[in-house]
């Protein structure tokens, strides 16, 4: 479990690809805090660290993680965002973040806002489906608020401080990110969905005049 505030932006060193790919990545202050079997968010993306050495972290990820999110993109160099899970008792500061990513959007647009910057990302509909304005969002593994949504994407605005602290400084139009939603509106969807009569049900309710 995450909170999406990242804590350290990581560098990429290595991505080794096979059944299995090998992703390294430098973040010493990440690696000071962690033991290895311990969880990562690397840019929203849950991963066990399998190694550590010299402030740099090494981690695997199956084809299926690549094939869902956009860590096959990452090469040498890349800037990562990088979040240890969180541990009993630290603040909650952002909202609940699985690292267990829902669908990959694209940056439509970047546009400055004063000091600030509105982005605008086309999601999935499995995505969209869960998000609402003023609602809580991960992108790339950072907790945003959801500025306003459509049909066939949503906005944030990003204050100074997470601009200058996480890869949303870089992101330009046509970039993939890894969206996760509350995760507090997949279980709100899945509970109505049992409180739905059953169809034995709406026949006596549509026989007794309640249902049309």
């Amino acid at each position: 479990m995450f909170t999406g505030l990242i804590e350290e932006l990581g560098t990429v060193t290595g991505l080794t690809r096979g059944t299995v790919c090998r992703l390294s990545v430098m973040a010493p202050a990440t690696a000071a805090g962690v033991a290895i079997g311990d969880s990562v968010a690397i840019n929203g993306a849950c991963l066990t660290v399998t190694a550590i050495s010299g402030g740099g972290l090494t981690f695997d990820a199956v084809p299926e993680t690549l094939s869902r999110t956009t860590l096959g993109d990452l090469r040498p160099g890349d800037a990562v965002n990088l979040e240890s899970s969180l541990k009993a008792g630290e603040p909650l500061g952002g909202h609940f973040v699985q690292g267990h990513v829902d669908g990959v959007g694209t940056v439509v647009s970047s546009r400055s806002l004063g000091e600030s910057r509105v982005i605008r990302i086309n999601a999935p509909r499995d995505v969209l489906r869960y998000v609402v304005e003023k609602g809580s969002i991960a992108v790339d593994g950072i907790s945003l608020t959801v500025a306003s949504c459509d049909t066939v994407g949503f906005a944030v605005a990003v204050i100074p401080h997470t601009l200058e602290s996480t890869t949303l400084h870089s992101r330009r139009a046509g970039d993939r990110v890894n969206l996760e939603a509350d995760i507090l509106g997949k279980y709100v969807e899945k509970m109505l969905g049992r409180l739905q009569p059953s169809s034995a049900t709406e026949e006596l309710l549509r026989d007794a005049g309640f249902m049309g």
